[in-house]
């Protein structure tokens, strides 16, 4: 629903870090995860790395040069480089910043940034846990306080190494006079070939970001635009706009998951269960059963064509049309799951019609849960013998990371209230109640869905966990501002 309030803030592109906005443009790309050694020596040293940081500004020229790139059919690939840094709250204690204009409970400081997400995961996100209670995720998450982290972004391999070797040297790692350490570097890299942009699975990923009103100029048929501060603070639709001190403003908060996928085991559920017959009753080849069943626990066919639209037989040219890959309200399906089950991926995270809609005309906006997915995949493509096992052997999945202004209302609401554990939301039909249960993709919890049986949608199907948690962390990526005025501190 968008805003009938004042007129929206104009956003100044070269104050925001370019992943929030616009993603940075990238083939392969770091998550290099650090630890402060020595705060004031840090701040001195960020002078040095702020003229490095990637604007948004910056990203939609690189954009620009790509598209020439492309349009001019030059060989290879335009070199490139990105760089963005985010803070988590114990990184601003060691820094002796006072984050409280960050914290949705100022008072209280009970928020989701300020206790960090190893310590809600198993409680609030529903992470399995190990006999003492700590989420079982990698140890590098565990034993270290993670204080920062570095995305950099790139066409190749070579050219992020080159870039943080020259962010290693800012901060002298490998010298006495390091100001940090660094804790874990994951490494993405975009699937090969046809499989750009798909995630391990096979689907086509990052369809649906929301539309930001005063920034996205194309403006394709779909979810309504929303407000510029849902996702960048200190704007129009940022909840504590007016309570953000200068340097908190023109930021985002990031929630990073680290996100193994068992693609193997997924692979032969939809194999071991695949659908009989599709919604009007016709039969289906085990191929085509495992295919929509597969469509049906996503919400969408591989292609990204969504099952809305075309529930019993992929569309792939609808799915490259972007005029109406995006433009579906489950109108006629506010208590039916014939065409889309209540639990599917893309309905859970984004219900649209099912609170915007409603028939009793009570229309519950969702604007204030939205958040900008970035990320990319990580790990090789499924090996014959895998394939054969049906045994995921070696690691893949999803770098997850979002962007919001509120992490309750965005990647907490969604992942808690949507996601996991089998918990109806309370705001849907009473039809959702009795059968929406958990995402089947990424919920953690009691994992059983209804409706993946169009012709029988109160039968109900068990399965196994295929996205594993290995890690992750609550962040703020601060404005250009922030950093110079603020968090960087000249010698």
């Amino acid at each position: 629903m968008t805003s009938t309030g004042p007129a929206v803030d104009k956003l100044d592109l070269k104050n925001i870090q370019g992943d929030i906005l616009s993603g940075l443009p990238k083939k392969t790309e770091f998550y290099y995860f650090f630890n402060i050694t020595d705060g004031p020596e840090f701040r001195k040293d960020l002078c040095d790395l702020v003229p490095l940081i990637t604007t948004v500004d910056q990203v939609l020229k690189d954009r620009k040069r790509i598209d020439d790139h492309k349009k001019q059919k030059l060989p290879g690939l335009v070199p490139l480089t990105g760089v963005n840094i985010s803070f988590s709250h114990l990184g601003f204690v060691k820094l002796k910043i006072n984050d409280d204009t960050l914290s949705a409970n100022p008072a209280s400081r009970t928020d989701a940034f300020t206790v960090g997400q190893k310590k809600d995961a198993v409680t609030t996100l529903g992470d399995p846990a190990r006999p003492d209670g700590q989420p079982d995720w990698d140890d590098s998450f565990l034993k270290n306080e993670i204080h920062g982290l570095f995305i950099i972004s790139g066409e190749s391999i070579e050219s992020i190494e080159k870039k943080k070797r020259e962010v290693n040297k800012i901060f002298g790692v490998g010298s006495e006079k390091a100001s940090i350490k660094e804790i874990k570097t994951i490494k993405g890299d975009v699937r090969p070939g046809d499989l750009h942009a798909h995630e391990h699975f096979g689907f086509l990923d990052g369809i649906s970001n929301p539309v930001i009103k005063g920034f996205d100029k194309d403006v394709n048929p779909g979810p309504p635009v929303v407000d510029p501060g849902v996702i960048v603070t200190g704007h129009t639709g940022d909840e504590a706009k007016d309570r953000r001190q200068d340097w908190a403003k023109d930021g985002s908060f990031l929630a990073f998951r680290w996100l193994d996928q068992l693609v193997p085991e997924f692979d032969k559920y939809l194999v071991d269960n695949a659908l009989k017959e599709d919604g009007n009753g016709q039969t289906l080849t085990p191929e085509q059963g495992a295919e929509l069943l597969g469509a049906r626990m996503v919400g969408r066919w591989k292609s990204g064509a969504p099952i809305d639209l075309v529930p019993f037989k992929d569309d792939p040219q609808l799915a490259k049309d972007p005029k109406r890959n995006n433009n579906f309200h489950y109108a006629d399906e506010i208590n039916s799951q014939l065409r889309c089950p209540f639990a599917a991926h893309v309905r859970k995270t984004n219900p649209r019609n099912d609170l915007e809609g409603r028939p009793n005309g009570v229309s519950i906006p969702v604007a204030p849960n939205r958040i900008m997915r970035r990320g990319i995949q990580f790990g090789k493509e499924v090996t014959k013998e895998e394939k054969e096992s049906a045994t995921t052997k070696l690691p893949r999945g999803l770098l997850f990371a979002c962007y919001q202004t509120n992490l309750e209302k965005g990647f907490q609401f969604i992942q808690q209230s949507k996601v996991s554990f089998g918990h109806a939301d309370s705001r849907t039909s009473k039809a959702h109640d009795n059968h929406i249960r958990l995402d089947p993709i990424v919920g953690q919890g009691n994992r059983v869905m209804s409706g993946l049986d169009p012709l029988d949608p109160k039968k109900e199907l068990s399965m196994p966990a295929f996205v594993v948690p290995r890690g992750g962390e609550y962040f703020f990526t601060p404005s250009l501002k922030g950093l110079k005025n603020t968090i960087a501190v000249a010698a």
